[in-house]
């Protein structure tokens, strides 16, 4: 089998590619940045440097895949967050058509079932929405709740305010390693035995925003570290002061108060997954946090 992997040698790109290697098969590594190919080579797969912008690169990628994994890179300089996912989410499937490729699995997110509402995962729901209405498409979505590996933003506001936080975390959330959304990845991309549209969840573990201060703070030295729950617009005002740009901010902070208002966890509580991840918020506060804290 020929797989073609979008999302470079990133968080869940790498192990992917590594584990479809591993088992016999043959893969290509979409990649932005010229100076990643020879580590992709290096691995044993094909690079291809391009821009998931450019409709005939990807075409000319895709080619002689039989499956895809996608990935819609964030981009913190646009202006409209969603049309940018918009125009990659109809590149890949117009590189899907014009290869007749017949299975796809593209990491998606919790809250994806909203469509609007959800901040950047709004255009993941548009995403999965046109893999949908592929003929003869067999697609997988992953949704993966909020990624263990945010939680790095927290290291400034801990040394420098004494204190975690954002505009959700008073209810539970739900937590994800990235490593673990490889190992479904690589399990559904070698198996390929889905039909039609299917979803599947993908969680590591549940804490308040409390307990992840907490967990986190004993890491670091720390352990009476509170978290404290901001208001829309503190959370707003504070991304706006951290440099990010106003559609970066009120994104994010859109999805913060679905996290909050109990809409964007919904579906996942709906249809929890019957096995949940091997990494547990304190091997990601030991092994990772706290080596970025101390750095």
């Amino acid at each position: 089998m020929h797989y073609v992997v979008t999302g470079s040698l990133g968080h869940t790109g790498k192990p992917i590619t590594e584990g479809l290697l591993n088992a016999g098969h043959t893969v290509t590594v979409i990649t932005s940045k010229a100076e990643n190919a020879a580590a992709i080579e290096a691995l044993g797969a094909k690079s291809a440097v391009g821009d998931v912008l450019d409709t005939d690169f990807l075409k000319e990628a895709f080619a002689g895949a039989d499956a895809a994994y996608l990935i819609i890179p964030a981009n913190w300089g646009v202006t409209d967050w969603r049309a940018f996912q918009n125009r990659i989410a109809d590149n890949y499937v117009a590189a899907i058509q014009a290869n007749d490729i017949r299975f796809a699995v593209l990491l998606s997110s919790v809250g994806a079932h909203l469509g609007n509402g959800a901040g950047p995962v709004d255009g993941l729901h548009d995403a999965e929405q046109k893999l949908t209405r592929v003929p003869g498409l067999n697609s997988k979505f992953l949704r993966p709740s909020y990624f263990m590996y945010n939680l790095f933003s927290m290291i400034g506001m801990v040394k420098g305010m004494g204190m975690m936080g954002s505009n959700f975390g008073d209810g539970t959330v739900v937590l994800t390693h990235t490593n673990d959304i490889a190992d479904v990845a690589i399990e559904e991309l070698l198996n390929l035995n889905f039909t039609g549209t299917q979803v599947r969840y993908i969680a590591g573990d549940e804490r308040t925003g409390a307990e992840i201060a907490a967990v986190l703070g004993a890491a670091v030295g720390k352990p009476e570290t509170p978290w404290v729950v901001f208001s829309d617009e503190q959370n707003r005002q504070g991304m706006l002061q951290a440099g990010l740009s106003n559609e970066i901010a009120t994104q994010y902070t859109q999805l913060g108060a679905a996290m909050r208002d109990g809409t964007m966890q919904e579906d996942f509580f709906a249809n929890r997954p019957a096995q949940y991840g091997k990494i547990k918020i304190e091997e990601f506060a030991n092994n990772e946090f706290a080596p970025a804290f101390n750095a």
